[in-house]
Order: C-alpha cells, then sequence, then structure tokens
C-alpha cells in the first residue's frame, strides 16, 4: 500500500505543501486534487517541500507539473524544496531542473521570495 502525508501550510510568501512518502500513481491524484483549494495570489509563491519523498515516479512527477501550472495560473511562482538526490537527478535527466526552482529547505524557498510592489 502506498503511503503518503501530505501537510499544507500558509506563509506571506503563499502555500507551503509538506510531501513525505511515496508520490507515485497511487498517491498523485490525491496531491493533484489539493491543489485547486489553495490560497495562491498573484505575486505568491506556492513551495512543494519534497524533503520526506522516499519515491517520486512519472505520476509524481506529472502532479508536480501540475503544481506548477496551477501556480503559473494564479500568476504566482513555484519553488521546490529540499529535493532528494535521487529525485534530483530525474529533474536533471529530463531537464526539469531548467523549469522549477529549487531550495535547500522550505525556509531557504520563503526567504528568497520577493513581495509583489
Amino acid at each position: 500500500m502506498t503511503e503518503l502525508t501530505v501537510r499544507t501550510r500558509s506563509t506571506p510568501a503563499g502555500p507551503v505543501v509538506e510531501l513525505a512518502g511515496e508520490l507515485d500513481h497511487a498517491s498523485a491524484p490525491d496531491v493533484r486534487a489539493l491543489l485547486p483549494g489553495l490560497t495562491l495570489g498573484a505575486g505568491q509563491q506556492l513551495v512543494i517541500d519534497l524533503g520526506g519523498v522516499t519515491v517520486c515516479d512519472s505520476s509524481g512527477i506529472t502532479v508536480l507539473l501540475a503544481a506548477r501550472n496551477h501556480a503559473l495560473a494564479a500568476r504566482a511562482g513555484i519553488a521546490l524544496a529540499a529535493v532528494p538526490a535521487r529525485v534530483s537527478r530525474i529533474f536533471h535527466i529530463v531537464g526539469l531542473d531548467q523549469v522549477f526552482p529549487t531550495f535547500a529547505t522550505a525556509q531557504a524557498a520563503e526567504e528568497a521570495w520577493t513581495p509583489p510592489n
């Protein structure tokens, strides 16, 4: 059985989604389903914290792209935090390291955010 824990929190920069466990074909639909419910304003930033992710398959990558599309539709940014080495390696191979800004921690991503004027 696939298990994924999802925790969300709000910051002045925007929502932070913390994932822990397996982000795969069984759990990705649940993550995708929570995206429309995230309060994300223009100029804010959606942070996806992958520090607790143990598995990320193609369905997981697809849901991260859906999160990016959700952020862009809100005229907001997106950042990934604490990307595990094995996921980072996959991102590099397929070129997604050029699409997603990444930070060592969610805190670092929040600190890098600049409020709109």
